[in-house]
C-alpha cells in the first residue's frame, strides 16, 4: 500500500543557498550564489497556477507516486510532452518529466525551451539550480514535500536525483534492479536540495537530521588513498573491470570501473563505493 502524501500548513520559501562546495570550485556549480534572503525573495517568480490552483510540491510528489514500480534504464530519454509516458526512466528524466507535466516548465534540461529535444541530466540540474538561486540545504529538502535531493555528477560517473516526500523518504527512478521506488533519503550522500522557483512548497513540522553514510569512498580532492581502495581495485580487476594499477588511489579510472560494475549489478552507477556497492563486490 502506498503511503498517503500529506499537505502541511506551513509554506516553505526558497532559503539561502547551501554553503560553497570545497571540492567543486572548478565546476560550473562549484560555488553558491551570494544572494541573501531578501534578494532571493525579490527574484522569485509568481507561483504557477493551473485552473486557479497553485502548483505545489505535493502535486509533483503525487504524480511521481503514480509511476512507482515502472522500469529504469540508465540514459533513457523521456518525452517531456508525453503525458502518458510510463518509462523506462533514468533518474534525471523522471524528475524533469514530472516537473514539466505538472508545472509546464523545463528544469534540469538542455535545451531549456524545447520539450521535444529536452534531455535531462543531474549536471544540468546543478547548473540551473545554482543560476536560479534555487538550492537549499539538504536538511530543508528532507522536510519539504516535493523538494528535490541532488547528488552532483563526478568525472567518470553519474550523479543522482530524487524527490523528497518531506518525511525522510524519497520517490525516485533508482536503478535497473529496482526501477522507480519509494526509498529512504538517510544513509546516502546528497550534495544539495532544490526548490524550483514558481512552485509552492510546504515544510513539515518536524526536523530531520541528515544521516550521511559512513565510509563512502569516492573521488575527492586530494585523491583518497587507502588499503580499502586497493581491495576495491583488486576485486574489480578480478571481475574483469579495467581499473588500472592496484595502487590504492581512488582516481577517475577506478571510479569509472566502479560505476560500470554498479550499472551491471542494478545499483546507482555513481562511482561511489558505499555499503551497497561494498556488499555487491563481496568485500
Amino acid at each position: 500500500m502506498s503511503k498517503k502524501i500529506k499537505t502541511t500548513a506551513t509554506p516553505a520559501s526558497i532559503v539561502a543557498p547551501a554553503a560553497s562546495l570545497d571540492w567543486g570550485s572548478g565546476l560550473p556549480w562549484g560555488n553558491s550564489l551570494p544572494f541573501g534572503f531578501a534578494a532571493e525573495r525579490a527574484m522569485q517568480p509568481p507561483i504557477l497556477m493551473n485552473a486557479g490552483q497553485e502548483i505545489t510540491g505535493n502535486d509533483l510528489l503525487a504524480l511521481a507516486e503514480q509511476h512507482v514500480d515502472e522500469s529504469y534504464v540508465l540514459g533513457a530519454r523521456a518525452p517531456m510532452s508525453d503525458a502518458d509516458w510510463k518509462g523506462p526512466w533514468d533518474c534525471a528524466e523522471f524528475v524533469s518529466w514530472c516537473v514539466y507535466q505538472r508545472a509546464g516548465i523545463l528544469f534540469g534540461t538542455e535545451p531549456r525551451h524545447d520539450p521535444l529535444h529536452a534531455d535531462a541530466y543531474t549536471g544540468y540540474w546543478a547548473q540551473q539550480a545554482k543560476t536560479a538561486g534555487a538550492t537549499v540545504p539538504v536538511a530543508d529538502a528532507l522536510v519539504t514535500a516535493g523538494a528535490i535531493l541532488l547528488r552532483y555528477p563526478l568525472p567518470g560517473a553519474i550523479g543522482h536525483i530524487a524527490f523528497s516526500d518531506g518525511e525522510g523518504g524519497t520517490i525516485e527512478a533508482h536503478s535497473s534492479k529496482t526501477g522507480v521506488i519509494r526509498g529512504k533519503a538517510g544513509g546516502r550522500r546528497w550534495d544539495v536540495g532544490v526548490m524550483i522557483p514558481g512552485i509552492r512548497y510546504y515544510r513539515g513540522d518536524e526536523d530531520i537530521t541528515p544521516t550521511p553514510p559512513a565510509g563512502v569512498i569516492r573521488l575527492t580532492q586530494p585523491l583518497t588513498r587507502s588499503s580499502r581502495v586497493t581491495q576495491i581495485q583488486e576485486r574489480l580487476r578480478e571481475l574483469s573491470y579495467a581499473v588500472g594499477p592496484a595502487d590504492g588511489i581512488y582516481g577517475p579510472q577506478t571510479a569509472h570501473a566502479a560505476a560500470r560494475f554498479q550499472a551491471d549489478h542494478g545499483l546507482v552507477a555513481d562511482g561511489e563505493v558505499g555499503p551497497a556497492t561494498w556488499k555487491a563486490l563481496k568485500l
